[in-house]
């Protein structure tokens, strides 16, 4: 099989399984009683592992897919503005960090930003639309259940990438390129 192909089914592959994590997850009450609406956001497990083994424009693609069939199967208009929002913000942070390499960042870190840049997209969408400021109050509270799931999003996505020997290839070859652009 060409290695188009491959990376081809490996996007689709992931974008799949982010949304049936995404799915499966709407169904589980959420964790956390301190912050109502707050999910443990396992579908960002996925856009964790295509962070670090595919390209920037090959992760958008999947985070993409993810979120409009997503969004198709069991979601609103305003569940597609939250979710850009809160994809958008995270992914030019996390993009934004992984480039500072792997000596200063890990992949728990990223996650945990990526996290808390997620429920702060979507807090900024919630402020245009109910036009007051007031809800960023909600921001701490957000903030914390960020770093949880972030935290824990991104232990699963590191041992996935230490573990799995087909993310690990891959993840060694991303890291290899780091080093030459070093």
């Amino acid at each position: 099989m060409d290695s188009k192909l491959q990376k081809t089914l490996f996007i689709a592959m992931l974008a799949s399984q982010a949304v049936v994590i995404s799915l499966v997850e709407r169904t589980i009450p959420t964790p956390f009683a301190f912050a109502p609406g707050a999910k443990l956001g396992l579908g960002n497990l996925i856009t964790i592992i295509a962070l670090f083994t595919l390209s920037q424009k090959d992760c958008l693609k999947v985070i993409g897919l993810r979120l409009l069939l997503s969004t198709f199967l069991g979601g609103t208009f305003s569940t597609f503005l939250y979710g850009f929002a809160g994809v958008t913000f995270s992914f030019i942070i996390m993009s934004l960090i992984k480039k500072l390499g792997p000596r200063r960042v890990s992949v728990v870190g990223i996650s945990i930003l990526g996290g808390i840049m997620h429920n702060i997209g979507q807090l900024t969408v919630f402020a245009l639309i109910s036009r007051s400021l007031l809800v960023l109050n909600y921001l701490p509270i957000l903030s914390f259940s960020g770093i949880l799931s972030g935290f824990f999003v991104g232990i699963t996505g590191n041992y996935l990438l230490v573990k799995i020997a087909p993310l690990q290839q891959l993840h060694k070859q991303l890291l290899d390129g780091w080093k030459l652009q070093k």
